[in-house]
């Protein structure tokens, strides 16, 4: 843990060469430590995903979160940002690939960096976080309440989006998933299908189900917000990247 800690606004380059917006937060001092990449939730780059960066940073890591909607709307404000590209059918994959990618880069630039990096993500980011992990070099990853993960959109959803199940084998890092029983998307049976899926993959993964949740349950500012399911989450998540981030993959101190 980090009492002292800075926030900032950085750049990096997509892998389309734009220049994307990133929110960076760090604990004070030069001792080496791993990277987490915070994917936002589709409601955008907003209070509640920067809050969530400096906790990172608090728990000891480097933090960073790409603004996903820097090109359609930079400036903007995320709701406004996110309607924009919502209507747009949401963020091409292979360009979400792309810009974690940069901020995984810039973290392992850091000086402090030891190398490790991980990825989370909620909502959206969920998803994101799983497909990321798919093509990328990453140690960790995360997936609180992805939907489409598996399952199929249903006819008319309004983003262009497919599922990961023929990506799940390229899966390079461990999966932390993190459900709501209450929710419908990704439901029970959905998580229970990616669990049967990974097992079958021999892929290492947690997946964890909280009864009396649904969707958003780390939303602190939603009515989905559930106290018991996000503090188990959060320690749950210090955890797994306490044990695959640090330098000799054991739990940091």
């Amino acid at each position: 843990m980090s009492d002292s800690l800075s926030a900032t606004t950085v750049s990096l380059t997509g892998a389309d060469g734009a220049a994307v917006e990133a929110y960076l937060a760090r604990p004070d001092g030069q001792h080496t430590r791993g990277g987490v990449v915070v994917i936002h939730h589709l409601p955008g780059y907003d209070r509640a995903t920067k809050e969530m960066v400096r906790r990172f940073a608090e728990l000891g890591y480097d933090a960073i979160c790409p603004n996903l909607y820097s090109r359609e709307a930079p400036g903007a404000d995320p709701a406004d940002a996110a309607a924009m590209v919502r209507a747009q059918g949401g963020i091409p994959d292979e360009r979400l690939v792309g810009d974690v990618g940069a901020a995984a880069a810039y973290l392992r630039g850091l000086s402090t960096s030891n190398g490790k990096v991980g990825v989370v993500g909620h909502c959206s980011g969920g998803r994101q976080a799983v497909l990321a992990a798919c093509h990328l070099d990453l140690d960790a990853a995360v997936d609180c309440y992805g939907a489409f993960v598996t399952g199929e959109p249903p006819a008319g959803f309004p983003l262009k989006v497919t599922n990961l199940v023929d990506q799940l084998p390229s899966l390079r890092a461990p999966l932390l998933g993190l459900f709501g029983v209450e929710d419908k998307t990704p439901s029970p049976d959905h998580v229970a299908e990616l669990g049967r899926r990974l097992d079958e993959l021999g892929k290492p993964h947690d997946l964890h189900s909280y009864d009396e949740a649904g969707h958003a349950f780390f939303a602190v500012d939603r009515p989905s917000y559930r106290v018991a399911a996000a503090n188990d989450g959060w320690e749950r998540i210090s955890a797994f990247f306490g044990a695959n981030l640090s330098a000799d993959n054991s739990q940091e101190s």
